[in-house]
């Protein structure tokens, strides 16, 4: 059998003749997993040790910057109020949050032992139910058309899968791995939480909705109708002929009504002066000075 570092260390102590051993730590679980709100309990286990009142302490590190948990006998920092020392030097975390998430060190000095220092580094992951998701569902669609529904949330640790539901029923990741769902065209990612319809059958209609789901739990969204109608060529047809039809009315009406305004004559231009009898024009003031344009016999 393979011996560990400690073990090997235990036997060079006994064959050297030394009496008083080395602080040696260990921990039942490296990685601890809690889920948000509930307890953790981060398991530091002092294998030997000779020194009747050792030096325990506890750090957290966050994004590689260290602070302290339990120092000085008591426990500081963001835990103050939710953590407690367990005997002989187990960290008991209660109401976990979020922000806990992080890796500890247990330390223990113990002067009077031949080697006097030991650690130990603990992961803790605390997990997040997932809150409703974000869902989006077309509201109508036309048969043999294209469609994507989508579902997101971004508090569940670990990240959320989705699943989506269809009348209440559970749609296959692969919906040609079940024969109620064989013609559907639709492609399902759960790590996106997208519903991809390559093309919409009459069949696909129906009440949908997304869940999201981890470890810590589950929550979905309201239920939204999706349409889906038939392709009608003969109304799209008319529908279009209407409008050039309706297009082409308006055009000569137009035309008919610019023709008419363009035979109105502008008042006042068939107006001539008067003459007079002495064959004498006579040009008014307001058309100008008097000019004499014929000679007066005498």
């Amino acid at each position: 059998m393979a011996l560990t570092r400690h073990s090997v260390f235990l036997l060079l102590c006994f064959a050297l003749g030394y009496s008083a051993l080395a602080v040696i730590l260990r921990t039942a679980e490296k990685t601890v997993w809690t889920n948000e709100f509930d307890s953790a309990e981060l398991s530091c286990l002092i294998e030997s040790i000779s020194t009747n009142n050792p030096r325990i302490e506890w750090k957290k590190i966050k994004n590689g910057v260290p602070s302290y948990v339990y120092f000085q006998n008591k426990i500081s920092g963001d835990l103050e109020h939710r953590a407690q020392l367990r005997e002989p030097a187990n960290l008991v975390i209660l109401n976990a949050s979020r922000l806990d998430t992080a890796q500890y060190r247990c330390e223990v000095a113990a002067i009077d032992d031949h080697k006097p220092f030991d650690e130990i580094l603990i992961s803790l992951a605390v997990r997040v139910k997932p809150e409703v998701p974000r869902c989006t569902v077309p509201d109508s669609a036309t048969a043999g058309s294209s469609a994507e529904l989508r579902c997101l949330e971004n508090e569940g640790f670990p990240q959320s899968q989705y699943q989506w539901f269809r009348n209440d029923e559970e749609l296959p990741e692969d919906p040609k791995s079940s024969l109620r769902f064989l013609n559907s065209s639709y492609i399902m990612n759960p790590d996106t939480g997208t519903l991809k319809f390559r093309a919409l059958q009459k069949s696909d209609a129906g009440e949908y909705y997304c869940m999201a789901k981890n470890e810590a739990g589950q929550a979905k969204c309201s239920s939204q109708l999706m349409e889906v109608y038939d392709l009608n060529i003969m109304a799209i047809f008319l529908k279009v002929l209407g409008g050039v039809v309706a297009g082409i009315c308006v055009a000569v009406g137009f035309c008919h009504v610019c023709k008419k305004v363009s035979c109105k004559k502008e008042p006042g231009s068939d107006y001539k002066a008067p003459r007079h009898d002495d064959g004498v024009d006579y040009i008014t003031a307001d058309e100008g000075h008097f000019r004499h344009k014929s000679s007066f016999v005498i």
